[in-house]
């Protein structure tokens, strides 16, 4: 296990578990009664670690994960054993049978994997269970609405599946087309219910959904954004769900560097001026975008800007108008005063992207209420 000194050496990211478990809350409170949270750990949970955010958020009554892959949901299950794992895109051959094996929760999205996850479950000795995804505009994964309920039934009359939910997930391009999408999930449920099939949970929003169409849902909502402080563009209460990840480097060492000079791999930006260097122990292999001399950092509480071309492992910044700075000091990537949408605008990223970057080299330090709880590398 990694000591802090150790974790905080060269680039580390810390994770504030009090702002998590205040996100986490506050979607509890935009939810109707009776509306479950799904909280979406995908991505290594937007690279806040998706095992620890399990057993946190299972700690604070969280019993139902979703994760996009097999592998993704048998460390979620692995982490949190009595947990409901929600997985939402394909598994291959011998990972359905797994999946059916260990509980986990398939989606099924067409006839075809219908059929396998049906041969899978009798293979397994044990009934699968199963969301079933439709397809209302998105044009991604799922039925055609008029396929389901034919798909359903097969699930049903085959003995082997639990059909659990059936869902769909909005294109969020604009209200009109959300509002068919929304009427398209809603006619497939009455369908079903008319023929008699049971539907299970019905679902269809995300962390932008929640917040824009509460209304519409549902059953469920899958959350995942949210959580860890990506507010959706435009909401009126950004405050709701605050940044849950701070991004830090070290100095390495620092330079003096003449005027004319380029930094780097860099041959196009000289500078100006006769500068002070630094050079980060962080570059893009950690999540920092591959950038040339544009965005900024923090050191000792000042703007230090990036300084020639981001390396995989190391970066520059210019720290000549900051006084003070040492090597060993620490650098603010994300966090602090450098908000995601800041950081997720300097390379034209989605701002769940930028998290999600965060290398799996750089070890999670988490903190509650201000005290080191736990650290976590997937490296060491």
């Amino acid at each position: 296990m990694l000591t802090y000194e150790e974790a905080t050496a060269r680039c580390w990211a810390e994770v504030d578990l009090d702002r998590v478990r205040k996100n986490y809350q506050s979607a509890l409170r935009h939810l109707k009664p009776g509306v479950k949270l799904i909280a979406v750990l995908k991505a290594n949970a937007y690279g806040l670690g998706a095992a620890n955010i399990a057993r946190f958020l299972r700690g604070e009554g969280q019993t139902f994960f979703a994760a996009a892959s097999f592998n993704e949901a048998e460390e979620i299950l692995a982490a949190v054993p009595d947990a409901d794992v929600l997985i939402l895109g394909l598994a291959g051959g011998g990972q359905i049978e797994r999946a059916v094996a260990d509980g986990l929760i398939l989606t099924v999205f067409s006839e075809r994997y219908a059929r396998d996850v049906i041969s899978a479950a009798r293979r397994a000795g044990k009934k699968a269970r199963a969301h079933v995804k439709v397809e209302t505009g998105l044009h991604r994964l799922g039925l055609m609405p008029e396929e389901a309920p034919d798909v359903v039934r097969l699930l049903h009359e085959s003995g082997a599946v639990s059909v659990e939910g059936v869902f769909t997930h909005l294109a969020l391009r604009d209200k009109e087309n959300d509002r068919r999408q929304l009427d398209r999930i809603c006619s497939v449920r009455d369908e079903l219910n008319r023929l008699g099939l049971p539907v299970g949970l019905l679902h269809a929003l995300d962390s932008i959904g929640m917040v824009r169409y509460p209304d519409d849902q549902m059953d469920a909502v899958r959350t995942g954004a949210w959580l860890y402080g990506v507010c959706p563009r435009g909401y009126d209460r950004p405050d709701e769900s605050q940044l849950a990840l701070t991004v830090k480097a070290r100095v390495a060492q620092l330079h003096f560097v003449p005027a004319g000079e380029c930094l780097g791999y860099d041959e196009t930006h000289p500078l100006a001026r006769d500068s002070v260097v630094a050079t980060l122990s962080a570059g893009y292999i950690d999540g920092f975008p591959r950038l040339n001399s544009v965005g900024s950092v923090l050191v000792r509480g000042q703007r230090a800007p990036v300084a020639g071309l981001v390396c995989m492992d190391q970066m520059m910044v210019d720290v000549t108008d900051i006084p003070g700075v040492r090597e060993g000091d620490e650098a603010i990537l994300l966090g602090g005063g450098i908000g995601v949408n800041e950081y997720a605008d300097l390379a034209n990223l989605n701002r769940n992207e930028a998290l999600a970057r965060t290398g799996r080299r750089v070890p999670r330090v988490y903190l509650d209420g201000g005290r080191v709880v736990e650290i976590a590398c997937d490296i060491g």
